[in-house]
C-alpha cells in the first residue's frame, strides 16, 4: 500500500548509510550531506541534504540535534530541538522527541513518539493543481418548496 506513495524513482528514499556520527561524536556547526547520513550522536547546528531528492536522514535514539533539518526523507527515533522539514516522507519511531514544527508530505507516527510543535502537512503539486473549488451556482426557486406567491 505505501509504495503507491513513493511512483516517481526519483522520490524513493536512500536505502544505504553513506555517512555514520557515532554515538561518542558531538559536533558543532551546520552539516550538509547526500545520500544516506546515520546520527547516533550529538549535532548542534542545522542539517540540510543537497541536491538529490532521495536522500535520508536516520536519527538513532540516542541522536540529538539542536538545529533545524531540511531533508526529503528522515526516520526520526532520537530527539530533534527545532524545525523539521521532510520534502517527502517523515517517519517517527517510538522514542521520536521533537520540539519544533513539522513539515512534510506524508508521516508515519508510532505510538510512543512525541511532537511538541504544529503539524503542516505540504501537499504534493498534483494535490495543489486539484485543490481548485468549485463555486456553485444558486439554485432559482429557493429550497423546500416554501414558496411565497
Amino acid at each position: 500500500m505505501l509504495s503507491s506513495f513513493n511512483k516517481n524513482p526519483n522520490e524513493k528514499p536512500c536505502n544505504t548509510i553513506d555517512t555514520l556520527i557515532g554515538a561518542r561524536t558531538e559536533l558543532k556547526g551546520d552539516l550538509t550531506f547526500s545520500g544516506g547520513l546515520r546520527i547516533d550522536g550529538k549535532l548542534k547546528g542545522n542539517v540540510t541534504s543537497k541536491g538529490e531528492g532521495n536522500s535520508t536522514l536516520i536519527l538513532s535514539e540516542n541522536a540529538l540535534i539542536i538545529g533545524n533539518v531540511t531533508v526529503p526523507h528522515m526516520i526520526v527515533n532520537g530527539t530533534v530541538k527545532g524545525t523539521v522539514r521532510a520534502a517527502e516522507r517523515i517517519e517517527l519511531q517510538p522514542k521520536a522527541d521533537i520540539a519544533g514544527d513539522v513539515y512534510y508530505k506524508i508521516l508515519e507516527v508510532a505510538v510512543g513518539a512525541v511532537i511538541n510543535g504544529s503539524l503542516i502537512r505540504e501537499p504534493s503539486e498534483v494535490v495543489k493543481d486539484k485543490a481548485t473549488v468549485a463555486r456553485l451556482k444558486p439554485v432559482a426557486g429557493g429550497v423546500g418548496g416554501d414558496e411565497e406567491s
